[in-house]
């Protein structure tokens, strides 16, 4: 296959676009590993809201908790050991991602997810278990790397499997398993809290183990994408299986493709190294900056602290897990909008207005408590004023479901050549963990601190991003993954960073570069 300098409007869009029984299905079962990462999201702030466990584990939060309504509301749950406990499985899962990677790269994507789905076993098991910090902190260790490795190989495994055209929508497939992961925990939290004798929060870490089950037994089943089954020199194989999931025979012009993008990557030792040259400055931007800024969102305040911050507010008890109940059906029902729309309208729009979308909700929510509130945190706060936060927050969270929720997850994992595909998707949820982490660790301590001025600081972020997508993230919609770096050599800015001898594809679409 020879190389070939491509023409300004020739990425192709004539690939077999339809959807298949096959592919359905397989991209279904892959999607569940976001089950786990969901899951975990929503049970942390869940049982830290239960007295029990907090009694257990955390006595001095308890009696913060229990304090006269003269307690400033800002720092009553501000606890070092707490923070600890949500967002010490994201440092695992940070350092997890980089084994994930050679194990993606080496044995396919569906292995990784195999493992991600055991260690989660384990660590559910730890956790409904545990008897101690230590144990409760080992769990969340085990998680951790769980989670890790379906964050490296789900993306990836689902953007290699689509048609370009359905890339989007079946893509986002795991950002809605994340969301109903989400609401299953807040479920299952408001109905654990109720359970006499207090060990309801053990069968809120336990039932982790479902969804891991679901990933386990669901990946042994799942075949290797075209691209992975190439890379490991099953070329054979890989045909068969591109004609299978794509329902047709008429597939030469992408096989070819990924067989050029195979010579490619073979001829590359070391991926890690490789990913800093200059020509692939623009992916690796992308991949660090976007999930900096999705963290940076401040969406996981709302989904890891839900139940803590609706207690702030003014809700109590199963008031404020009921809320986070309603935040959770919000967040699965708007990511339909974007599972509907990311390939009609584009990825770039969908960014745009959610981040419009989530600039306002943070001012009017940092300005409603800054009212009731003021700098000192004493109030009693009525039902109806902490009706009106939450009917905020839940547009907040709408708008971040169907934008920079989903995107964060799509936009990385498309946009790597096969050569570092699998150290580029690491890289992505490295940093998405490592930022997760920060988050987590220090929110109370901000809030504290900051107290309403915390949610003008995510809005100040949401500006500073809104406007990065609108000048730097070139449009992705209905472009083949392997001929993705044709949508940098056109952009602005990023053409600049890739030479035309940089540029590989098949034959058949060499043209001229104008």
């Amino acid at each position: 296959m020879a190389g070939g300098v491509v023409g300004k409007n020739s990425c192709r869009k004539d690939y077999p676009g339809k959807m298949t029984l096959f592919v359905f299905l397989t991209c279904l079962v892959a999607a569940t590993g976001g089950l786990i990462f969901g899951y975990d999201l929503g049970v942390s702030g869940g049982v830290t809201a239960m007295d029990p466990f907090l009694i257990k584990f955390f006595p001095s939060v308890y009696k913060m908790e229990e304090a006269s309504q003269s307690t400033n509301q800002y720092c009553k749950f501000n606890s070092e050991f707490l923070t600890l406990f949500t967002s010490s499985l994201y440092v695992a899962a940070l350092f997890a991602s980089f084994i994930a990677s050679t194990v993606t790269r080496v044995f396919g994507r569906k292995w990784s997810m195999f493992c991600g789905g055991i260690t989660f076993l384990v660590g559910s098991a730890i956790n409904g278990a545990a008897e101690n910090l230590f144990m409760l902190i080992l769990g969340r260790v085990f998680l951790g790397i769980g989670v890790g490795f379906a964050n490296q190989s789900v993306p990836l495994y689902l953007s290699e499997m689509a048609p370009a055209n359905l890339r989007g929508m079946l893509n986002i497939g795991f950002q809605l398993m994340i969301t109903i992961g989400i609401l299953a925990a807040n479920l299952i939290n408001y109905a654990t809290a109720k359970i006499e004798g207090g060990w309801g929060w053990r069968v809120s870490l336990a039932l982790a183990a479902v969804p891991a089950a679901i990933i386990t037994i669901g990946s042994i089943f799942l075949p290797d994408t075209p691209n992975s089954l190439i890379e490991r020199g099953y070329e054979e194989k890989a045909k068969s299986m591109l004609c299978k999931i794509r329902g047709t025979e008429d597939i030469q012009m992408e096989y070819d493709d990924m067989l050029e993008a195979s010579k490619e990557a073979k001829a590359i030792q070391h991926p890690w190294s490789n990913i800093l040259k200059r020509k692939y400055r623009p992916q690796l931007t992308i991949a660090i900056l976007i999930p900096f800024f999705q963290q940076l969102t401040g969406i996981n305040v709302i989904m890891f602290y839900a139940p803590v911050l609706f207690q702030t507010i003014g809700f109590k008890d199963d008031a404020s897990l009921m809320s986070a109940v309603i935040t959770g059906l919000v967040n699965v029902f708007a990511t339909f909008v974007s599972i509907i729309f990311v390939d009609k309208v584009g990825r770039k729009m969908l960014f745009l207005q959610g981040g419009i979308q989530m600039f306002i909700c943070q001012i009017f929510v940092g300005s409603l408590i800054a009212i009731m509130f003021g700098t000192g945190g004493q109030a009693e706060i009525s039902k109806d004023y902490a009706t009106m936060v939450l009917a905020f927050i839940c547009i907040y969270v709408a708008g971040f479901a169907w934008s920079w929720g989903p995107l964060g997850w799509l936009v990385p994992s498309e946009i790597f050549p096969l050569e570092i595909r699998s150290a580029g998707q690491s890289i992505t949820v490295s940093v998405n963990m490592f930022f997760t982490f920060v988050i987590a660790q220090v929110f109370l301590m901000m809030l504290c601190h900051m107290k309403f001025g915390l949610f003008f600081f995510f809005a100040g972020w949401m500006v500073i991003m809104t406007i990065f997508i609108l000048f730097f993230l070139p449009e992705t919609k209905n472009v083949p993954i392997e001929e993705m770096i044709l949508v940098w050599k056109r952009h602005w800015f990023w053409g600049r960073f890739i030479n035309d001898e940089d540029i590989h594809v098949a034959n058949d679409v060499v043209g001229t570069m104008t």
